[in-house]
């Protein structure tokens, strides 16, 4: 742990791997760029009581494409929890990212906090919705520990990026979300996937976080798809055990180069 008293967590999301090693998207390798994201974490020596994986683990999902991802995630030797993005498998994901330390599991508790990792994933499509078992099991977890403060993980972003054509995959029913949220005062922070590109706003006392992708990011603000130069990152999380959030965004050095100005979508 970082800070006494504190729970240190990793984000990583949005990795998109291909499934063979070298293939290219949006003309990065993405990778490539997951495992020098990995080495990175690795080089700040960060002592993690907890690593979430928050969706599209891989493009075009494939045993062979999971099966690296475990490789490498098992590697940090922390208790990793991955939850599925629009672009997943999510029943490949629970074959495959689930032995030792890594599982698909939706709840976890520790001292002072628990985490729920939701599933906003609507099969064949891209934008995110949570279904009723989904609400259902995020009041479940509350009623059942009212004292903990509670960190929800969830692959579509729940409040506007303010970039038209990535708002149209919010979370379709995310005002019924953030109205059971807001119900509940344990619930300290959201952390989303998805947006590529950082976000961190609050509702009232509730924090609202986006984390960069470990490959290609969205350039914010924009109308019309547009990629940003900025290099892959990830998210650390400090809960501290008075129930407050600190958090920062690392990214690798330099720009990303080699990104493929030509694609229109992806």
């Amino acid at each position: 742990m970082s800070t006494q008293g504190a729970l240190s967590l990793l984000q990583l999301t949005d990795l998109h791997i291909l499934p063979s090693p070298g293939e290219k998207m949006l003309g990065v390798d993405t990778e490539f760029y997951f495992e020098a994201v990995l080495q990175h974490v690795r080089q700040t020596n960060t002592q993690y009581d907890l690593v979430l994986v928050t969706g599209d683990l891989t493009q075009d999902p494939c045993t062979e494409a999971y099966q690296r991802i475990f490789d490498r995630l098992q590697a940090l030797a922390v208790d990793t929890l991955c939850l599925p993005g629009n672009h997943d498998d999510y029943a490949l994901m629970q074959q495959w990212l689930n032995q030792d330390n890594i599982s698909c599991k939706k709840h976890i508790e520790f001292a002072h906090w628990q985490v729920l990792c939701l599933n906003s994933q609507i099969p064949g499509k891209a934008e995110g919705s949570l279904s009723e078992n989904e609400l259902r099991f995020i009041e479940d977890a509350l009623e059942k520990k009212p004292n903990l403060f509670t960190l929800i993980a969830v692959h579509h972003h729940c409040v506007p990026t303010r970039s038209s054509w990535m708002d149209t995959m919010i979370i379709k029913n995310s005002d019924e979300f953030l109205r059971i949220s807001g119900r509940y005062p344990q619930i300290r922070g959201i952390t989303t996937g998805h947006i590529h590109q950082e976000m961190d706003i609050y509702l009232n006392s509730l924090r609202i976080l986006g984390t960069p992708s470990t490959c290609f990011q969205f350039k914010p603000l924009c109308s019309r798809f547009t990629l940003d130069e900025l290099m892959p990152g990830y998210r650390t999380i400090e809960l501290h055990s008075d129930g407050r959030i600190t958090t920062q965004v690392h990214r690798l050095p330099g720009i990303l180069q080699e990104i493929d100005r030509s694609c229109t979508e992806y």
